[in-house]
């Protein structure tokens, strides 16, 4: 295989996963479009659908986990509690769990219209609940947090099914929910979002290793990228201001999305 591939996949991975511990995201949505154009313009691979949701999964697997990882040893290093907060992961993430694995496993009999066409979709969505005002309030280490047990279940379950299908962890929808709906504080959002995506890639990853083509060395080396990228966006996360990197991810995927569209229908 050609190294230049190879080594491309490295910079997409460390791409996507930097963003996934700067904002909590899984990295997916920054690391499908990538994977579907980026190898064919510079004409060194033309990876489908299925196969890049396949890439993409195991990226976001090892991208979140490297993100917690990250996350836990910044608070043990400063003697603080955990931003994750394990009542919501544990809500959330054995909903988007049991969702990701029936996506996980459905993806393997769509064609890649299909995948791409719900791709659009949630990137649309995605892009509505982003540019909606920050509503997650100031942190206070004291203070209890307190949400709706019942849309946090819903709203993993059903993000759960979509992402398992584009090989994405979910996040750039859950995070939307969690901070305007739900009104969980910015940085236990981004947090626990890291863990409750990790949860979700497990049932990813199993219903694509049942459902989907394998492409093991471009995975390999995509993951290698994820373990260098996700522990400096997180350490980065902790010190300045999100917000604008936020609306860069929102042009980000909107252009994506619009490239996308542009190929379903023409």
């Amino acid at each position: 295989m050609d190294i230049i591939l190879l080594m491309l996949m490295i910079i997409i991975g460390f791409v996507g996963s930097f963003f996934s511990g700067l904002l909590g995201i899984g990295g997916a949505i920054i690391n499908y479009p990538l994977l579907l154009f980026v190898p064919s313009i510079f004409a060194l691979a033309n990876f489908s659908a299925q196969e890049a949701s396949w890439i993409s999964m195991f990226q976001v697997f090892f991208a979140s986990l490297a993100g917690i990882l990250a996350y836990k040893h910044k608070s043990k290093k400063s003697n603080k509690a955990s931003l994750i907060h394990k009542g919501l992961v544990l809500n959330m993430g054995i909903s988007i769990l049991i969702g990701s694995l029936i996506g996980g496993y459905l993806s393997g009999f769509l064609v890649g219209d299909s995948i791409n066409v719900i791709y659009g979709v949630i990137a649309i969505v995605a892009i509505v609940l982003m540019v909606i005002p920050n509503k997650g309030k100031y942190q206070d280490d004291s203070e209890e947090i307190s949400y709706n047990r019942g849309v946090a279940i819903v709203a993993a379950f059903l993000t759960g099914i979509v992402s398992g299908i584009v090989g994405a962890g979910g996040a750039f929808i859950l995070i939307p929910i969690m901070l305007t709906i739900m009104k969980i504080p910015t940085r236990t959002t981004i947090a626990s979002s890291l863990a409750i995506v990790f949860i979700s890639a497990i049932g990813g990853v199993i219903g694509k290793l049942s459902g989907g083509p394998m492409v093991l060395m471009p995975t390999l080396f995509a993951v290698f990228g994820s373990l260098l990228g996700a522990p400096l966006g997180s350490r980065i996360s902790a010190k300045m201001n999100v917000k604008y990197l936020r609306y860069a991810l929102v042009v980000l995927i909107s252009l994506t999305a619009i490239k996308i569209w542009m190929s379903i229908i023409l």
